[in-house]
């Protein structure tokens, strides 16, 4: 080493710079690729009907989601990995000034009749996408404080007080499919950090009971809960999505109907760029274009729970655990609710979904696994 210059993560005995998990790295890769080759599948269709051109949707999601997405990732792939910790609680307190600045006059405004969009001109961003990975990177820097240093000081109530206040404001907007996430991967760092299991089911037990009360208090969710139950209450209401979905994925067969030749996405199954698109894409590459995304996200989860498992560091183990539950637990839910497993919940499918905000930030927090994996 030259003298004065410092390496940050250097390899004892190596003069090679270190790298990132390979696996890992293919896995995303390949992911983030497929998903632009998805999204300008399914779009073209969708997005002539509603702009007049084929490529506005994909343009856009290249544009406000991908190519930022990729420098920010880039750049938290090479900060280090200290002032990621250091700084994880100023990342929090911004994300929530932004998911309190959703609710001002002229910024934020009313879409779909929720409070979720930041507006700034023709540019637009979901700050609760942000908070997904704020809140991963507090939670693990508070909890991997608490081991570390063998504090006395109570680890039960301020977990409770900073999910309460992030509840809160998810709920106002509402938001409540993020929350679900937010707090499920939440309290499972909680309980993989080593708390007492105690601590552990009496959050879930309040989580799930509050949980009741919101969908109690919203017709729409308890119909989404009574649909899920029983599609054929309202085949032609809330069932139609779910409905058209099946219909879509079992027309695929095993090989599919072709690419761009998807009969769901013209108008009859709803969402098909979002929400719904792995039903479209199932629909398109069949049995085994779906096995085959699936298997991406298998393999991405089980390199990163690999990554997590050669750490030392608590709060890296954390950090790389709560992305990758994240992200995984994500995929699942969209999958599984296109599939009948679970209700619908709008969740979208992690780098597959339209949405230049939820690309960005899953992107950026890939770049923090990515530069996490090279001290693995």
């Amino acid at each position: 080493m030259e003298r004065g210059k410092k390496y940050l993560f250097k390899p004892e005995g190596s003069s090679k710079p270190e790298r990132p998990d390979l696996w890992l790295l293919g896995s995303a890769s390949a992911l983030v690729v497929f998903g632009v080759l998805i999204l300008a599948s399914v779009s073209s269709s969708f997005s002539l009907e509603r702009t007049g051109t084929a490529f506005y949707y994909l343009n856009h999601q290249l544009l406000f989601g991908l190519l930022p997405g990729l420098l920010l990732g880039f750049i938290a792939y090479r900060i280090p990995l200290e002032r990621i910790r250091k700084g994880s609680l100023l990342f929090l307190l911004f994300t929530i000034v932004l998911l309190i600045m959703v609710f001002l006059p002229v910024i934020g405004e009313e879409v779909k009749g929720a409070y979720r969009w930041i507006f700034v001109g023709s540019f637009s961003f979901q700050p609760s996408e942000l908070l997904k990975l704020s809140s991963i990177l507090y939670l693990a820097a508070f909890l991997a404080a608490r081991r570390e240093k063998e504090k006395t000081g109570p680890t039960f109530l301020p977990f409770v007080a900073v999910m309460g206040v992030m509840s809160l404001l998810l709920i106002l907007q509402p938001d409540v499919s993020t929350l679900g996430i937010i707090a499920l991967v939440g309290l499972l760092l909680y309980f993989l950090s080593g708390t007492p299991l105690w601590h552990f089911l009496l959050m879930l037990g309040g989580g799930i009971a509050a949980l009741l009360v919101l969908v109690r208090l919203a017709p729409y969710r308890l119909s989404r809960l009574t649909t899920f139950l029983d599609p054929e209450l309202d085949p032609l209401g809330k069932g139609y999505q779910i409905k058209q979905a099946l219909i879509g994925i079992g027309s695929g067969g095993l090989t599919g109907v072709g690419l761009g030749l998807s009969f769901q996405k013209f108008g009859v199954l709803p969402e098909p760029i979002s929400d719904s698109i792995f039903a479209v894409f199932a629909e398109e590459t069949g049995f085994l274009g779906a096995l085959f995304l699936i298997l991406l996200f298998l393999l991405f989860a089980w390199r990163s729970f690999v990554v997590a498992g050669r750490l030392n560091d608590i709060f890296l183990k954390l950090t790389a655990l709560g992305i990758t539950l994240w992200i995984t637990l994500q995929a699942l839910i969209n999958m599984g609710a296109m599939t009948g497993i679970f209700p619908l919940t709008g969740i979208p499918l992690p780098f597959i979904s339209y949405g230049g905000s939820a690309l960005l930030v899953e992107l950026l927090g890939l770049g923090i696994l990515l530069n996490i994996s090279r001290r693995a």
